[in-house]
């Protein structure tokens, strides 16, 4: 066997009951194929197989009192994965889903986003089982302080620098820094994500769902193209979903859905500024659900499905799809109904969202598909930029902190676009992304010789 399937096939038998895992490790590796020949100092090194295995990992009880004084206990997860660039740096998740495989195929994901942000950032993630949807904020107060009392102990500002992810908004990131600021008396940038009252950055909110738009723009612009006048699909209803729909709409889009885990919406008619900020205080503020879109402005509900489910089943055109929900939720039926039906440009929002299947279909039929750790890479790079922040003690406005992401987006897009054609693979994202920012990595490991 080669190098490559070497390193996959010891993946798949030391952590046999991580498939999340396992896909991210395929995904990435099996794209790194044509680096093998070119760069034999990397296979003698072992670096192939030093890289998917995580610096440490670690998991731990959470116990918390709800409202009710009953006794809870969550798992916690923090996998500090590879810090060859930059202190490790990877968002929190807290959702019933997370296990030790998922968080180590997002951590894995984060090396190579983080390398192609141009930033000094390592690859990190965590989180926990915790599930924040119908808590008291009392309840979400007590279990962030518990989580932190011992998430403490891994993190520092020069070590290991948390964020958001699903789950995890402004509302967590206060409750956990406030009581990492009381046990550690000290005030430094730990957390990204913060308010801005107190160390946080403008646009950080917004970053994801702006850097995944400004990255399709520019997937758009080499073929002459653009979001005006264009029918968007964009799935989610969170963080990245409400900016993506905000940015869409200034560049000349129109978005038609976002979903949740109850029910996906179709508003023909588009999800105007407006709507969006209707959606912004039902999520953000009230913490409803998506249904209540449907009731006020008459759009069309289809409860218990996800977008992409709903455009295939009932045959809608789409120009652009925007996944920004969470792993695995566009597959291969689903990836050639939006094709047939004349999707042109898919741009991740959420992590690893399309399926093996989904990408080939993607590829096969030359669709304009940027993968996740380029075309989401903007939310962690404003983490980058609000580390920057922290520690000049300023902070930036919101123009400037704009046309940085700008900046940064167009970056990635050039380095993932080069690269591919480098490796006479000329519009291929996934084999771009993944060798630029596995290059980068190498390189600093290299230099390091064998720690």
């Amino acid at each position: 066997m080669s190098v490559i399937k070497d390193v996959i096939a010891k993946v798949k038998q030391t952590d046999p009951n991580q498939p999340e895992f396992h896909q991210a490790v395929e995904e990435v590796m099996e794209t790194l194929e044509p680096t093998v020949k070119k760069n034999p100092e990397w296979v003698k090194a072992n670096i192939y197989e030093r890289i998917v295995e995580p610096e440490r990992a670690m998991q731990f009880r959470v116990p918390w009192v709800d409202d009710k004084g009953n006794v809870k206990v969550n798992r916690g997860f923090r996998v500090q994965f590879n810090n060859a660039i930059g202190p490790f740096k990877g968002g929190l998740r807290f959702h019933p889903s997370v296990n030790l495989g998922i968080i180590k195929f997002l951590g894995f994901e984060q090396i190579f986003k983080n390398a192609l942000t141009t930033l000094p950032m390592g690859g990190g993630k965590g989180g926990s089982d915790f599930d924040p949807k119908g808590k008291s904020d009392g309840e979400v107060m007590r279990f962030c302080q518990s989580f932190m009392r011992e998430l403490f102990r891994h993190i520092g500002g020069e070590t290991d620098v948390p964020a958001g992810d699903i789950g995890v908004g402004g509302r967590e990131i206060g409750f956990m820094y406030g009581y990492y600021k009381k046990i550690r008396n000290e005030h430094v940038g730990v957390l990204t994500g913060k308010g801005m009252e107190y160390g946080g950055s403008l646009i950080r909110p917004e970053a994801t769902g702006y850097g995944t738009t400004y990255f399709a723009a520019e997937m758009l612009a080499t073929r002459g193209l653009d979001f005006k006048g264009k029918t968007v699909a964009v799935s989610g209803a969170g963080n990245v979903a409400q900016y993506t729909v905000e940015k869409v709409n200034q560049m000349g889009g129109k978005v038609i859905s976002l979903c949740d885990s109850t029910a996906t919406i179709i508003d023909e008619e588009g999800i105007n500024d407006k709507k969006c900020n209707y959606v912004l205080e039902l999520k953000n503020v009230k913490r409803g659900r998506i249904t209540e879109y449907a009731d006020k402005y008459k759009a069309v509900c289809f409860e218990g499905k996800n977008v992409w489910d709903v455009i295939r089943e009932q045959g809608i055109k789409v120009d652009i799809a925007l996944p920004s929900a969470t792993q695995n939720e566009i597959n291969g039926k689903n990836a050639a109904s939006l094709v047939k039906n004349g999707c042109i440009c898919v741009a991740e929002g959420a992590n690893m969202p399309s399926t093996p299947e989904a990408i080939k279909i993607f590829q096969d039929k030359k669709i304009l598909y940027g993968p996740g750790k380029a075309a989401n890479a903007g939310g962690v790079a404003t983490s980058g930029l609000e580390m920057s922040q922290n520690s000049l003690r300023l902070s930036w406005t919101r123009e400037e902190v704009d046309n940085r992401l700008l900046i940064i987006m167009k970056s990635i897009h050039k380095n993932c676009y080069d690269t591919a054609e480098a490796y006479g693979r000329k519009g291929d994202y996934v084999t771009g992304a993944n060798i630029a920012g596995f290059t980068k990595v190498a390189n600093a490991m290299m230099a390091y010789g064998v720690v």
